[in-house]
């Protein structure tokens, strides 16, 4: 071979190995790049997903340790002016083993509407009795002496109702008011809890002023009658317990 081939050659050894390994680097670069591109992308992944599971621990956390919410003198009037507005219902029914009675709520005393439509949907009155009768005056509801029902007032809050009077609204027969507590309430607020019936032909007028009324009876007085009429003992606690349940009409 010539001198001449033999540089040629040499050269071309050199340009053809040069090729080769510039390729390679390159794709080593390449590949290096993306790998470092990957473990960047995992490790976010991996640092997100244990930000989020704090967050999540830290949210749930908050949530068991919070105490659940409950009425009180102080929260009353703020929840049921929202509850009121989210609930409008006026048309309750309470349902005995001697029938049913339709009360309809009236909206000018909204914070009584209000209560008695949360009670009936938190089922508070399931399973409470009409637990005194008074013949030829009024028949009382909302309570009993089981212990369901002391845990579901416990569960709901501890409060009373500021009166909400108004004018012309009296004690008639069928009217449906709230009791209230007789010693240490010089406001007259209403227990939230129990209401009564007016049963006299003639009414209650020596109560006007005494209770809000805050609705009537407009469907199975007849019910209430039949009610009233039941044995009782020298309590006026019926001998036999009349169990209600009471649901939303509208």
């Amino acid at each position: 071979m010539s001198f001449t081939k033999s540089i040629l050659c040499f050269c071309v050894s050199i340009i053809l190995f040069s090729n080769c390994e510039d390729t390679h680097s390159k794709k080593n670069k390449q590949s290096t790049e993306r790998n470092k591109d990957t473990i960047r992308i995992k490790e976010t992944k991996k640092i997100n997903e244990e930000v989020s599971s704090k967050v999540k621990a830290d949210i749930e956390e908050k949530i068991y340790n919070e105490e659940p919410f409950k009425l009180s003198n102080k929260n009353l009037r703020e929840f049921m002016s929202a509850y009121g507005k989210e609930n409008p219902e006026t048309l309750v029914n309470i349902k005995t083993t001697y029938g049913d009675i339709h009360i309809k709520l009236y909206k000018e005393t909204p914070i009584h509407r209000a209560n008695f439509i949360y009670l009936v949907k938190q089922k508070y009155f399931d399973e409470t009795f009409f637990y005194r009768v008074a013949k030829g005056f009024v028949i009382q509801g909302g309570n009993s002496d089981r212990q369901q029902t002391a845990n579901k007032r416990f569960e709901i809050g501890e409060y009373t109702i500021p009166q909400e009077p108004v004018k012309g609204l009296k004690h008639v027969r069928g009217a449906v008011a709230l009791s209230k507590q007789w010693v240490d309430n010089p406001s007259n607020r209403s227990t939230p809890y129990e209401f009564f019936i007016v049963i006299a032909k003639k009414g209650a007028a020596h109560l006007d002023g005494e209770h809000t009324i805050f609705g009537k009876v407009v469907k199975g007085m007849n019910v209430a009658d039949k009610i009233s009429n039941v044995p009782v003992d020298g309590s006026e606690w019926p001998k036999e317990n009349i169990f209600i349940t009471a649901e939303v009409i509208q």
